[in-house]
């Protein structure tokens, strides 16, 4: 082979190793969580490790799916997520719709504003949050854990879907007005069926980061039947078995089990996400 043919092969290796390397790095920790959460608590704890294990078991699962609190939480989990989902998407929509569409004095600093809410830690705002919350009476509810996940889904919602109908060519929109359809139609007939991808990948964003949130959950709930599934699987740490031990089997089993949802989702939008992602990317 010539110089250029090694340099071509070389490049090829190097890349697939790359390749190799980020996804084992990326899949590698749920594997190992999917492996413990099938053995027992003496091969977990073993010095030997092993990459699978001898004798796999479901029990863990069956006393992760056969506690009640857990089960509560999943389905707590699933109503904060959804809402929220939904209502940043609803929301967001309309106010990418006026941002992106709209030219009106003082557009440019409410998106600065929008942007600039993302930034803010959830730590920074969490007392004042927590004197809202209590003066509205929505102090261990779900309501509480909504109405405060959408501080930090909403305001990405609006920024990422702003830049979609910003890029969306003004003929369709000057065409709906000239068949006699009212800016609303406009938006809900016309604009919004083009916005789905971005739709379907902040609405994913969202409902992960609703999914996986701990520090509202542990704050603004008090009672077992408000927890949700974060809680839930801290939950199983704190109840070490006779106070020396910790279950990680459990742990493990319930980590899997509230993660398969999210890895479902990301499998049936894949192609609506990969579309959201790079729109914009290319002109025409």
């Amino acid at each position: 082979m010539n110089s250029k043919q090694v340099r071509f092969w070389t490049g090829r290796v190097l890349f697939y190793l790359l390749v190799a390397v980020i996804l084992i790095y990326t899949i590698f920790p749920f594997y190992w969580a999917f492996v413990s959460s099938l053995k027992d608590s003496d091969s977990i704890t073993s010095a030997n490790v092993t990459y699978w294990p001898e004798n796999p078991s479901l029990d863990n699962y069956e006393f992760v799916l056969g506690t009640d609190d857990f089960l509560n939480a999943l389905r707590n989990s699933i109503i904060v997520a959804a809402s929220v989902t939904i209502l940043s998407l609803v929301i967001g929509a309309l106010g990418a719709y006026a941002l992106g569409r709209f030219r009106f004095q003082g557009r440019r600093p409410v998106l600065y504003t929008v942007l600039a809410m993302t930034m803010f830690p959830q730590i920074a705002v969490l007392g004042g949050l927590f004197q809202i919350i209590f003066n509205l009476g929505f102090f261990n509810t779900l309501w509480a854990l909504i109405f405060t996940y959408l501080i930090f889904t909403l305001p990405f919602t609006v920024w990422v879907l702003t830049s979609f109908f910003q890029g969306m060519p003004r003929d369709l929109e000057e065409a709906a007005y000239v068949d006699g359809a009212s800016p609303f139609q406009t938006f809900y007939r016309v604009l919004l069926p083009l916005s789905m991808p971005g739709m379907v990948t902040t609405g994913l964003l969202a409902f992960i980061a609703a999914w996986n949130e701990f520090l509202f959950a542990i704050t603004f709930t008090q009672s077992p039947n408000m927890r949700t599934i974060t809680f839930a699987i801290n939950n199983f740490a704190t109840q070490s078995i006779g106070g020396f031990e910790i279950p990680w089997g459990p742990i493990m089993a319930a980590s899997v089990v509230v993660t398969i949802p999210l890895i479902l989702l990301a499998l049936i939008f894949q192609r609506r996400i990969l579309a959201g992602l790079t729109a914009g990317a290319v002109k025409g």
